[in-house]
């Protein structure tokens, strides 16, 4: 019997680990990530730590963060109850122009804020597209008042929700749902005790991802719902006001809602990067 035959590898064609990386590509990603963490550091470095209590204890705050509460919550679920049937939609439907639905629902995302606030007062201003119509037929008017507040909110937060629960969808497929079919459930009894707890990790993922959203918006309510004390001024708004008159309030505010935001992220972590 012949020996096998061996393979003689010159090691300087051996493929390289994919964790040797050159030290160029290594230096140039922790420049990266100093220039994300350099804004953080700067902003931990100025908070007035000891007058922390007092600051957020002013009424000006405390008005803003209920004004925040009520706009954040009421929005999202308003992305809940509008989010969930479009993200079914968008997973288990075929739709004409794909693309460009999918483009056009998550155009919020990346659209200038006050652009959005601006197409907002066009199409729901008193003199809107729609607005008028809701104004003369219902007395409805949404610029700046709450429910204006909570319209942006939505708008700008919505896509956060569906992207998350859409991609759920089509990784559960429908194999669960058609076996419930065959064993006579119906289709609200196939939703309410197979799809949606399939799913509920990524619902609560979307819902805790708008309403991270929601309360950090700042462009469009400004634009369409306007800065009224009580009414329409969040905790963004009055961040952006206190920058004149008291630094080193708007530095408090920062500092609630980045450790919001980041006990989101940090919480979620597992339903946006893999293991």
């Amino acid at each position: 019997m012949s020996s096998p035959t061996r393979v003689r590898v010159d090691p300087g064609t051996e493929p390289r680990p994919a964790s040797q990386l050159p030290a160029a590509v290594t230096w140039v990603g922790f420049v990266a990530l100093g220039l994300l963490l350099l804004p953080v550091v700067g902003l931990l470095q100025r908070a007035p730590w000891s007058a922390l209590p007092s600051i957020l204890g002013e009424s000006e705050v405390l008005e803003a963060l209920r004004v925040s509460l009520i706009v954040s919550l009421a929005a999202t679920g308003a992305c809940i109850v509008l989010g969930l049937p479009l993200a079914f939609v968008l997973a288990r439907r075929r739709l004409w122009f794909p693309r460009i639905v999918r483009a056009v629902v998550m155009l919020p995302m990346v659209l200038p804020p006050v652009v959005a606030g601006t197409a907002l007062l066009f199409a729901l201003g008193r003199r809107g597209l729609v607005g008028q119509w809701l104004e003369e037929w219902f007395g409805v008017s949404l610029p700046f008042t709450t429910a204006g507040s909570v319209v942006a909110a939505a708008f700008v937060a919505l896509p956060f929700f569906v992207v998350t629960v859409e991609a759920a969808l089509r990784q559960a497929g429908d194999e669960l749902d058609e076996a419930a079919a065959t064993l006579g459930a119906g289709a609200w009894a196939t939703l309410a005790h197979v799809t949606l707890p399939t799913i509920r990790p990524a619902l609560a993922a979307g819902t805790a991802l708008a309403w991270a959203r929601a309360l950090g918006e700042f462009g469009a309510t400004l634009t369409f719902a306007g800065n009224f004390p009580g009414r329409t001024r969040t905790l963004p708004l009055e961040t952006y006001l206190a920058l004149e008159r008291n630094p080193e309030a708007a530095v408090a505010i920062s500092l609630v809602l980045m450790a919001v935001a980041l006990a989101v992220l940090v919480t979620l972590r597992d339903r946006w990067m893999p293991r």
